[in-house]
């Protein structure tokens, strides 16, 4: 290594600044409107995380006993603090003071594992930290690291968060299960149970799309038609995996319409028209 070449582990100098490049006095030359779609993003993304601390820490309205519809926020209730009819995995703590979230066993994973998604990095990246926040547009920061310091390393945890995700998943199955078993009834379903459904398939869809997942399917295989089962399985996730950002965006979306039609149907708001009671 000579003593012009830079070492390995040195600083290097990112963006417009690079060695070697070309000096730009503007930010872009692009004379679109890039700057919309890092906005939009920005605004979506937090008015969603608003809504959910919001209906999180209200500790109200999460539970329709008749209809047994539990908010995906809720799930699994497991603590003293819960009405007793939404505990069906039983009780595993006291009551929790004010402000904590009765999922809290689940929440973190499932915050963990969309904040590691990778769709999401780049859209949380562009719409907050503006790195890039576009195509051909300089990022304010002129040193790079990637992930590999703290706490941009834990990225590397996704992995991990998908299979919690998955058990969760799970959960979110039951609840649908106990749905369709409304209070007094062996069977029944109405248009909550519906909109819970349609939520938990999406969902399932989500997870399964997640790039971790068709690395775990599909990843290292030499020879599919030595696999033909596991060759199936990635040709399903890889379609999945095309539709992961209007996944990730469709599930927050349902998410958000579950438990709002939850809340309202579990304050009373109006009542739950049923199809099969």
């Amino acid at each position: 290594m000579t003593a012009t070449q830079p070492r390995p582990d040195s600083k290097r100098t990112a963006g417009t600044a690079a060695p070697g490049r070309a000096t730009i006095d503007a930010r872009t030359l692009r004379t679109d409107r890039w700057w919309q779609a890092p906005l939009i993003t920005a605004l979506l993304l937090s008015a969603w995380v608003l809504y959910a601390f919001v209906r999180t820490v209200w500790q109200a309205a999460y539970f329709a006993a008749p209809e047994h519809y539990l908010s995906p926020f809720y799930s699994p209730c497991v603590t003293a603090s819960c009405t007793s009819g939404s505990r069906d995995f039983g009780t595993w703590f006291g009551h929790f003071p004010a402000l904590i979230p009765f999922a809290i066993v689940t929440l973190p994973f499932l915050l963990g594992f969309r904040l590691t998604c990778y769709y999401y990095r780049r859209s949380y990246y562009r719409a907050f930290w503006q790195s890039p926040p576009a195509c051909a547009v300089a990022e304010p920061h002129t040193n790079y690291t990637g992930e590999t310091r703290f706490p941009l390393v834990l990225q590397n945890l996704h992995r991990y968060f998908w299979v919690a995700a998955g058990v969760i998943s799970i959960v979110n199955t039951w609840d649908v299960v106990q749905a369709f078993r409304p209070e007094g009834h062996s069977f029944g379903f109405g248009l909550g149970t519906v909109i819970m459904l349609v939520n938990v398939v999406l969902l399932w869809a989500y997870t399964l799309s997640c790039h971790s997942c068709r690395h775990i399917v599909g990843g290292r295989m030499r020879n599919f038609s030595a696999h033909p089962l596991r060759y199936r399985a990635w040709t399903f996730v890889s379609k999945l995996n095309a539709k992961h950002m209007q996944l990730a965006w469709t599930t927050l979306a349902t998410l958000l319409i579950t438990d709002a039609y939850i809340a309202f149907v579990a304050a009373g708001t109006f009542s739950d028209p049923r199809f099969v009671n």
